[in-house]
């Protein structure tokens, strides 16, 4: 069972759905429990870093993700879920971020022809054709809708990068610690292979 963490950021129907089309049993849940019980775990999002954050934290959910990615299970962030694993982001100054990877969330710069937020299809560079990316071909196309990006500050942990003006760290993974700054679920024939690759990961299915 992949449980999806509500703690009201938003974007958790379409992950849902995008899941269970490929044949994985599926639970939306606020409760520590029943995220400690599951097989993997989904870290969804839109919106504030500062807002995400105060919401995870006054759920109660901080402890229990730490819990969770401690105990080896696979654990997907995505959109804000990538943000918030870090430990600050420019658009919430002063406030501390779950800092579980080590890095820093800042915003996009300005530049000719570049519209912000960054909305949109964008070929990736994968560096690590393993895990969400195993069987991926080369510079899949895949959506983008943020604002801020991830600047890791151990690169090894990057699995693909994106440009926007700035090289952006798109993906990331250490161990069973995975997040995208795209949205696989979004994201078409490209974006269901990943999720499929994750759902492997956490023993479901996934061939629906």
């Amino acid at each position: 069972m992949i449980a999806i963490i509500d703690y009201g950021a938003g974007n958790i129907r379409s992950v849902e759905k995008a899941l269970a089309h490929i044949g994985c049993q599926v639970t939306v849940t606020r409760d520590p429990e029943v995220l400690l019980a599951a097989d993997a775990a989904v870290l969804p999002g839109v919106g504030s870093f500062g807002d995400a954050m105060q919401a995870l934290r006054a759920r109660g959910l901080e402890a229990p993700i730490r819990a969770f990615i401690a105990s080896g299970r696979p654990f997907l962030g995505i959109c804000l879920g990538l943000q918030i694993l870090f430990e600050s982001s420019e658009e919430s100054p002063g406030v501390a971020g779950l800092g579980l990877l080590r890095g820093k969330i800042v915003r996009i710069p300005a530049g000719d022809g570049l519209k912000i937020p960054h909305m949109g299809w964008n070929s990736l560079n994968i560096r690590r054709t393993r895990g969400l990316f195993a069987r991926i071909p080369a510079e899949p196309y895949v959506y983008f809708v943020h604002s801020y990006y991830l600047r890791a500050e151990d690169e090894d942990i990057v699995s693909a990068t994106t440009e926007y003006g700035v090289t952006i760290h798109a993906a990331v993974q250490k161990d069973n610690l995975l997040a995208c700054q795209f949205h696989p679920e979004k994201s078409g024939a490209v974006g269901i292979e990943l999720l499929r690759n994750f759902a492997a990961m956490a023993g479901e299915g996934g061939r629906g």
